[in-house]
């Protein structure tokens, strides 16, 4: 292989980084993110809190290495549109933030409860890592349907397309670790700031989850309506 194909493929890994890394950053938004961890996880010590941290950065990873991987096939062999998901997608996320947002309005205690359920009474807070960290406050329907759509623009055959993987993959794993020094640290930095701001941030944080979820579908029905306009 030659230097100008060597530096072609690090050109396109590195487009493609550059690419994938701000979506999913935007869509994942970790540092909100935590302060919603922090408040399902308000019942679990310090150490079960770098545990569940390090799980939902594994899971989230893995969550976008199958969307950025398969999953334009998968949507191919179904039939379903990138609109469509971002649609469906945009609807779930922001339904999630809507709750999130209106929970404590609708009775204060009802989430604490919820948490202390959750954590509490479970004997390994491990099994709050996917569901619901993870799956869908973490990499929920938007980020699967941003990096679906990364997944598409992908090089059709070649050399080409192992290096926009690997950018692609790369900007996944630094999002998935920036999801877990957020999380673990949650703890110190809500304390930090205290109760009253972080359940001000919790609550911008739910506010914009719901916003970026009506982008979502807001930005798939014009490009369905688009589409219409050109037949």
């Amino acid at each position: 292989m030659s230097g100008d194909s060597v530096l072609e493929l690090g050109v396109t890994a590195g487009n493609a980084f550059l690419l994938a890394f701000p979506s999913l950053f935007s869509i994942i938004n970790p540092i909100g993110g935590a302060f919603i961890f922090d408040g399902v996880m308000r019942e679990a010590d310090h150490a079960q809190r770098t545990k569940v941290a390090a799980r939902v950065g594994l899971y989230a990873m893995l969550i976008m290495f199958g969307a950025l991987w398969v999953g334009a096939y998968v949507l191919n062999f179904f039939g379903v549109s990138i609109d469509a998901l971002r649609i469906a997608g945009g609807l779930v996320v922001a339904a999630s933030g809507w709750k999130l947002l209106s929970a404590g309005e609708q009775n204060p205690d009802r989430k604490g409860a919820a948490q202390r359920t959750a954590s509490g009474n479970v004997d390994d807070p491990l099994q709050l890592a996917f569901f619901p960290l993870t799956l869908p406050l973490t990499t929920g329907p938007g980020t699967i349907a941003v990096a679906i759509t990364l997944g598409s623009v992908r090089p059709a055959y070649g050399l080409g397309l192992i290096a926009f993987f690997i950018g692609v993959s790369l900007a996944a794993a630094a999002n998935a670790a920036l999801i877990w020094i957020a999380y673990r640290y949650a703890d110190r930095v809500t304390a930090l700031i205290g109760a009253t701001a972080r359940h001000v941030i919790v609550r911008l944080s739910a506010f914009l989850l719901m916003c970026i979820g009506v982008q979502i579908i807001v930005g798939g029905a014009g490009d369905i309506v688009g589409g219409w306009g050109g037949l």
